[in-house]
């Protein structure tokens, strides 16, 4: 009865005219990035944070404004993978398997409303279970100590870390390098300079949002520059949509089943959407067996991984809210966001901070109604926005993120170092180092540092408070195997989805 309080309080934020308004143009705009390939949600959201701040908008707008932007990005993504055979971002990658032959049967429009219904579902079933989970779960990290939250932390930067890189040692790289720009500025303790190097502008530190948004969007811009100048290949045509209703009930267990693995995938940390949808599309092809036609056009092999990614999406939100750890690259971006918006994510936020927190939730609610609403009947501009040149496209969003990040500091300063951000991953994502774990280490190098100082304090010393509980052994448990269990299993998922169908996408930039 208490959550469903605070549920019908969290109601009554997001239906604020304001953030309705906020709600409905984040789903839009996020849907628009999600179809056009290669950018995804992490970049969306990344790109509008330094417009939320230059419209100064509270707390509780920005990050509804966002987290809209989050779920529609998600559910764009299957717009490029449907009609152009190239995934929006990462996790629309299965949707390529049966999304585009069902296309090339003329079946366009079918295949577009099956993924937007399934996305609904997925992203429905993730928020009923964020609003089931997160509260129990941010109870029972008050019990956490400076020892448990440092072994939370390693536990972030072994799972994350571990999903987004192929390769170990430059994910251990990347994470040492966000670690080192983290600790950038003055010691609070002592209040000895680091790596300052006499610049005043240095003395605060390196503001995390320049980082985010010269990593994400810059660096994207440049990498468009360089692969897509030439416009997108040619697409296939929608036609009318001619879906029966017992189709679309048949396709209920398919979505339910998606939606649930999809939210569990999210809610580990590092695990996120793309393992979501994976897991999701193989264990419909093993339920449905010979029955299926997967991978020439089965509509179940388009619902099961949408409605994946889309409960992943929620399920990923659990872990940042509840425990301050990012449980995806968007959700870290997401993260950065509230720190800047000097709002604390943990169990605490949940008492703080209640309105924030079931604002969004209650806004995630109604955004998937808003989404599925706008993307069915409004999917011929959203198909019309892929035809656009990118020389377009490229002016406006560099505008964006320039006139955004000058809004907040009006510091050409910061404009400079964005751009050596961008330069930086670019190169970054040339020689295949990821680039989430240097976002993580940015934004957790703070509260690292902090509790692991706390808890030697607290033990005279001694490390051996940093394994000296049964929770604390737990979670280095659970650190270790995510680090060695997506370099075990990782390069067999790769296999079975080229084997499965490897003209389904092309490479992937990342």
């Amino acid at each position: 009865m208490e959550t469903l309080g605070f549920l019908i309080d969290g109601f009554g934020v997001a239906l604020a005219p304001e953030n309705i308004m906020f709600a409905v143009i984040g789903a839009f705009v996020g849907t628009l990035i999600g179809a056009l390939p290669g950018l995804g949600p992490a970049n969306g959201v990344a790109i509008l944070i330094p417009l939320a701040f230059s419209l100064a908008l509270p707390a509780d707008t920005a990050m509804i404004l966002l987290t809209s932007v989050y779920a529609g990005a998600m559910y764009g993504g299957r717009i490029s993978s449907i009609l152009l055979n190239i995934p929006g971002d990462e996790p629309a990658m299965m949707t390529c398997l049966d999304g585009y032959p069902m296309a090339q049967k003329g079946k366009a429009a079918e295949a577009l409303a099956i993924s937007a219904l399934a996305s609904f579902g997925g992203g429905l079933l993730g928020t009923i279970g964020l609003i089931l989970l997160a509260p129990v779960l941010a109870k029972f990290a008050l019990s956490f100590g400076p020892a448990e939250y440092f072994a939370l932390f390693m536990m972030a930067f072994a799972t994350l870390g571990g999903i987004t890189g192929k390769n170990p040692i430059k994910t251990l790289v990347a994470a040492i390098l966000g670690l080192m720009i983290s600790t950038v500025g003055m010691d609070m303790s002592t209040g000895i300079q680091r790596y300052t190097f006499g610049i005043l502008k240095l003395f605060e530190g390196i503001d995390f949002i320049l980082a985010i948004v010269g990593l994400f969007a810059i660096t994207e811009l440049l990498l468009f520059v360089e692969h897509h100048l030439d416009g997108l290949r040619e697409q296939i045509k929608v036609g009318k949509l001619k879906l029966k209703f017992k189709e679309i009930v048949a396709l209920i267990p398919t979505t339910l089943r998606g939606g649930t693995l999809g939210f569990i995938a999210g809610v580990l940390p590092g695990a996120g959407a793309s393992l979501g949808s994976f897991i999701a599309y193989t264990l419909e092809k093993q339920v449905v067996g010979k029955k299926g036609d997967f991978g020439n056009g089965d509509p179940r092999g388009i619902a099961a991984p949408e409605a994946g990614n889309n409960g992943a999406s929620s399920g990923a939100l659990v872990p940042m809210l509840t425990l301050g750890v990012p449980g995806s690259g968007t959700t870290a971006v997401l993260l950065a966001m509230l720190i800047s918006l000097n709002v604390t994510p943990g169990p605490l936020m949940f008492t703080q901070n209640a309105d924030i927190v079931w604002g969004v939730i209650a806004a995630l609610l109604i955004g998937n109604f808003v989404l599925l609403v706008m993307n069915i009947p409004m999917i011929g501009i959203f198909v019309r926005l892929l035809s656009i040149p990118t020389h377009y496209l490229l002016p406006i969003v560099t505008m964006i993120a320039f006139v955004g990040i000058y809004s907040i500091s009006h510091s050409t300063f910061d404009l400079k170092f964005m751009v050596v951000f961008g330069i930086a991953g670019y190169i970054f994502r040339k020689l295949e180092v990821p680039i989430v774990p240097i976002i993580l280490g940015l934004l957790l190098g703070p509260e690292v540092e902090k509790n692991l100082s706390h808890a030697l304090v607290i033990s005279d010393g001694s490390w051996a408070v940093l394994w000296g509980s049964p929770l604390a052994i737990g979670l280095w448990t659970m650190s270790i195997s995510g680090l060695m269990l997506p370099y075990l299993i990782g390069p067999l998922l790769r296999k079975r989805f080229q084997k499965a169908k490897p003209e389904a996408v092309e490479p992937d930039n990342d």
